[in-house]
């Protein structure tokens, strides 16, 4: 077995613990196997690090509860913060176990945390993946539970967070009204 599938193997089965149903499957290993999914799609040479980076992105994401913190959006910046803490500290033990290098480590741990967004190309690549796994298999339960303009809101973060290149391929990819398409459209800030 190669260093990447022990990785791959160990983050399966952190998130096969996962209490929350999606589908009938643990929503954490659903979530990282999606997210494989469109990493393999998006990304068919992608480095071993990003590749784990997208499977272990939600890893134990049950851990920390929304609602252990403050209400507000204050305290969702927080629990999504420390989320991204938990996420990078838990891959990279998983990473260490499988023989990575410290730099190797590290590298996912930015990705993981969000470090560099926009200036680091392999965090820029994650962002494209969640974001594409997000309109792929959450957008339209999303949409479906929430008012006309917070689905805007929310496609037009969405769009912002994406590359410019994974923003045109939305509009290929994806049959979006013409104002929520209109969030890919425009050149990111």
């Amino acid at each position: 077995m190669t260093r990447l599938q022990t990785a791959l193997d160990a983050i399966d089965q952190a998130n096969a613990k996962d209490p929350r149903l999606d589908e009938g499957q643990p929503e954490a290993l659903l979530y990282g196997q999606r997210m494989s999914q469109e990493a393999n799609r998006l990304f068919p040479n992608a480095s071993d690090g990003l590749q784990i980076a997208a499977r272990g992105q939600h890893i134990e994401r049950w851990v920390l509860k929304r609602a252990d913190f403050p209400e507000g959006r204050a305290g969702y910046l927080k629990w999504r913060r420390e989320l991204g803490v938990h996420h990078a500290d838990r891959v990279s033990q998983i990473m260490a176990d499988a023989d990575y290098s410290d730099e190797d480590i590290a590298e996912v741990g930015a990705m993981l945390r969000k470090e560099g967004i926009k200036r680091n190309d392999q965090v820029q690549a994650l962002e494209d993946i969640i974001c594409f796994t997000f309109l792929k298999w959450y957008f339209a339960p999303f949409a479906a539970k929430h008012p006309q303009e917070k689905v805007r809101d929310i496609v037009e973060k969405t769009a912002r967070k994406m590359s410019e290149e994974a923003r045109l391929r939305v509009l290929t990819e994806f049959d979006l009204p013409a104002d929520l398409a209109a969030a890919f459209e425009a050149p990111s800030a």
